[in-house]
């Protein structure tokens, strides 16, 4: 294929156009959000750089704590227990993330376990933030669903939400163990939660995907620990089925 023939590279966005709709690069290479705008590269570098050395301190300090809650959890919901997970947009996600892995599976076929991720409910979502306000849009399901001994993990990358708050103070006053992944210390909700585990970055999207590693790592404890009461072999840390007698 001759040069002539070869399709050309897209433009990056500040070099289409002249006028006055145009973007370009400011002064310092940086747009106004703090990201690298001249250098989309860079930019990219810095985004990985920024999950390693959070996945770092995860590993180095996070790991004892997660694989607690996974362990807590394998005594929990096999007697009765249940999960209650809640978040704020990419949190939500994750929230839900962590109860399908629940109810489904994560890696090796096990019983189901009960787990509700508390946004997914619209009509309760909408009714109970039409008649009570969004602040008390957890909460109030955490008063419905939740009892005694069962598990509430609330994720929000400030720990500053309301709502989640307002869960946090309800889950503790009725006797559920509130757990809660945030961004860095202090925040609010690390204060009010049982538990958290506090991820040390300023970045939003840092903080999110090593919640996401966090989740996985709980379900791989979880699955490691619920082998002994489903009946199955655990060999370096893959749970197997014992084979049918």
């Amino acid at each position: 294929m001759s040069t002539r023939d070869r399709p050309q590279p897209r433009p990056l966005p500040w070099e289409a156009g002249t006028g006055p709709r145009a973007r370009r690069p400011s002064p310092s290479g940086y747009g106004p959000a703090g990201t690298a705008t001249a250098d989309p590269l860079r930019a990219a570098h810095a985004h990985c750089q920024s999950l390693q050395d959070a996945l770092v301190a995860l590993r180095d300090h996070g790991l004892e704590q997660v694989a607690e809650w996974g362990r807590h959890l394998a005594a929990t919901l096999p007697v009765g227990g249940r999960l209650l997970a809640a978040g704020n947009g990419g949190s939500a996600a994750q929230a839900q993330h962590l109860t399908a892995e629940l109810v489904g599976r994560y890696q090796q076929e096990r019983s189901a376990y009960s787990a509700i991720a508390l946004h997914a409910d619209t009509s309760a979502v909408t009714a109970i933030g039409n008649d009570y306000g969004f602040e008390e849009l957890y909460a109030r399901q955490v008063a419905a669903h939740g009892s005694p001994g069962d598990v509430l993990m609330l994720m929000s990358t400030s720990g500053r939400s309301p709502n989640l708050l307002a869960a946090a103070d309800t889950g503790r006053a009725a006797g559920l163990s509130v757990w809660a992944m945030t961004g860095p210390r202090p925040n609010p909700l690390a204060y009010r939660a049982d538990e958290a585990l506090c991820i040390g970055s300023g970045s939003t999207a840092t903080v999110q995907e090593a919640h996401l590693v966090a989740l996985h790592l709980l379900c791989e404890t979880f699955d490691h620990e619920i082998g002994v009461v489903d009946g199955a072999a655990s060999v370096d840390g893959v749970v197997t089925p014992y084979p049918s007698p």
